[in-house]
C-alpha cells in the first residue's frame, strides 16, 4: 500500500494566515470604487436644513408608483426636499432627470407634476427625459443644459456616488440628503448594498469617460428659467 503524505498540522496556521491576507487584499480591491465615492464626496454632503445655495437643484429620478401617475415613496421624498429648497430660497430652478420611457412610467413628467402640486412654479422646472442613470444625469446636466454649479438631491445611500460622479464630470455640486418617509431599515440596508456594488460601474464609467447613452444638442432651458 502506498503511503499518502498528510500535511503537517503545523502548516495549517500558516496557510490560514495566507488565506486571510489574500481575502483582505481582495476585499480592499473590491471596495476601492466605493471608498473613492465616499472620500471624494466628503465635505459636499449636507442635511436638508444645512444645505448651501445654488441656482439649480438636480433631482435624480427613480421608480414611480404603480398607477404610473404618482411618485413612489423614495421619489416623493426627493421631490419634497427639492421643493423645500426652492421655497426657502436656496435654489431657483429644478432639473428633474430620469427615464422618460421607464418600465414604471415617465419619471420626469411625474416629477414635474408633483412639484407643481407642491407649489413650485412649472416655469422653474426643467425636465430631462434621458437621465437614464446617475452618470448620464450628471453628464447631460453639464453638456446639454450648461449647469456648472448645483445641488443634487437623493437618498443618503445614493448621495455620495451621485456627488462624486457629478464632480468628476466637472460640476461643482453639493449633495442634499432627501427625505425617505416609509424607508425601513431593511430597505435602506438593501439599497446600501446595491449602491456598494454600483460604485464599481461608476468608477469604470468615470475611468473610460463614457459618453451619456443619449447625446443631445445644447438646451438653454435652464438659463431661460433662471431669467424668469
Amino acid at each position: 500500500m502506498t503511503d499518502v503524505e498528510v500535511p503537517s498540522v503545523r502548516r495549517w496556521p500558516r496557510r490560514l494566515r495566507r488565506l486571510a491576507v489574500l481575502g483582505l487584499v481582495v476585499l480592499v480591491l473590491a471596495s476601492a470604487p466605493w471608498l473613492w465615492t465616499m472620500l471624494a464626496a466628503r465635505g459636499h454632503v449636507y442635511a436638508e436644513a444645512d444645505a448651501p445655495t445654488a441656482d439649480v437643484v438636480i433631482v435624480l429620478g427613480t421608480e414611480v408608483a404603480a398607477d404610473r401617475q404618482r411618485p413612489g415613496d423614495r421619489l416623493a421624498g426627493r421631490l419634497d426636499t427639492a421643493a423645500e429648497l426652492v421655497t426657502s430660497g436656496r435654489a431657483k430652478v429644478v432639473l428633474v432627470s430620469g427615464d422618460g420611457g421607464g418600465a414604471s412610467g415617465d419619471e420626469p413628467a411625474v416629477m414635474t407634476t408633483y412639484l407643481a402640486e407642491r407649489g413650485v412654479d412649472p416655469g422653474r422646472v426643467v425636465a430631462d427625459p434621458f437621465g437614464l442613470d446617475t452618470y448620464d444625469t450628471c453628464a447631460r446636466a453639464r453638456e446639454v443644459y450648461g449647469v456648472e454649479r448645483a445641488l443634487i438631491v437623493t437618498q443618503s445611500y445614493h448621495l455620495s456616488r451621485a456627488v462624486t460622479l457629478c464632480r468628476h464630470l466637472g460640476l461643482d455640486v453639493d449633495g442634499v440628503v432627501a427625505r425617505c418617509d416609509g424607508c425601513g431599515a431593511a430597505l435602506l440596508a438593501e439599497k446600501s448594498v446595491r449602491d456598494y456594488f454600483a460604485s464599481g460601474k461608476a468608477a469604470w464609467d468615470a475611468v473610460r469617460s463614457r459618453p451619456p447613452a443619449v447625446r443631445s444638442p445644447a438646451d438653454p432651458a435652464i438659463q431661460e428659467a433662471l431669467r424668469r
